[in-house]
C-alpha cells in the first residue's frame, strides 16, 4: 500500500522536481539499521544536487554550535526557497516535499527490503551514532532494533533541530521501545497521518 502511494506521489512529484532541479528525483544516504547494519535509504530529493558541496560554505551559519547537527535559519539548499529583500524566506518546492514529509515516503521501499520498519526509531547516519555513544550510550539501546518511518520520538516532539529536542526524542523512543505492542504501533500511525495532514514535518 505504502509503495503504491509513493507510485502516485512520483507521477506528481517527480516532474517538477526535474523541472525545478534537473538531476536524480531521488536522494540517497547511507543509514545504519539494526544491530549496526549499514543500509541505503531512499527519499525523494528536496534540495539541489550541489547541496553537500554547499554545506560546507555554510557551516558557519550553523546554528547548532555543537555541531552534531547542521541546521540553518534560511537553506538556500532546498529547491526554489528563496530570501526576499525584506528578510523573509519564500518557500518553493524542496519546502512543501519537506514540510508534508513527502521524501520520507521512498522508504517503503526499504520496508519492502526488511531494512526498516514502519514504526521504530528513525535510522541515522553513523557518524551521529558514534556521538551519541561517545555522550550517552544509554540511548544507543534503540539502534538495536529495525529502524523504521516513523516513532514516538518524531511525532511527540517535532523536527529536532537543536540538540535538547534530539535528547528528548531519543527518549521518547526509549519509551516506545519499552512499551510495544501492535496496538501502540497503530496509534502511532494514526497520529503520523495527523502530523502529515498538518503540514508539520521539517
Amino acid at each position: 500500500v505504502g509503495l503504491c502511494i509513493t507510485g502516485i506521489l512520483f507521477v506528481f512529484v517527480a516532474p517538477i522536481i526535474f523541472v525545478k532541479s534537473p538531476g536524480p528525483i531521488f536522494f540517497t544516504q547511507v543509514r545504519v539499521g539494526r544491530n549496526g547494519r549499514k543500509f541505503k535509504l531512499y527519499k525523494f530529493r528536496s534540495m539541489y544536487i550541489d547541496a553537500e558541496e554547499r554545506k560546507k560554505e555554510l557551516m558557519a551559519q550553523n546554528r547548532v554550535k555543537d555541531g552534531m547537527m547542521f541546521k540553518l535559519d534560511f537553506d538556500p539548499r532546498i529547491i526554489g526557497s528563496k530570501m526576499l529583500p525584506d528578510g523573509t524566506v519564500k518557500k518553493g518546492l524542496g519546502n512543501i516535499i519537506r514540510d508534508f514529509s513527502l521524501d520520507e515516503f521512498p522508504q517503503f521501499w526499504n520496508v519492502l527490503k526488511g531494512e526498516m520498519s514502519i514504526v521504530g526509531p528513525r535510522p541515522e547516519r553513523r557518524y551521529f551514532i558514534d556521538q551519541i555513544e561517545q555522550q550517552a550510550p544509554y540511548y544507543c539501546v534503540i539502534y538495536k532494533v529495525r529502524p523504521g518511518l516513523t516513532s514516538w520520538g518524531p511525532i511527540k516532539v517535532g523536527y529536532t533541530d537543536t540538540l535538547e529536542k534530539m535528547i528528548r526524542r531519543l527518549n521518547f523512543d526509549v519509551v516506545y521501545l519499552e512499551n510495544m505492542s501492535l496496538m501502540l504501533d497503530v496509534k502511532i500511525m494514526f497520529h503520523t497521518i495527523g502530523v502529515l495532514l498538518n503540514g508539520k514535518g521539517r
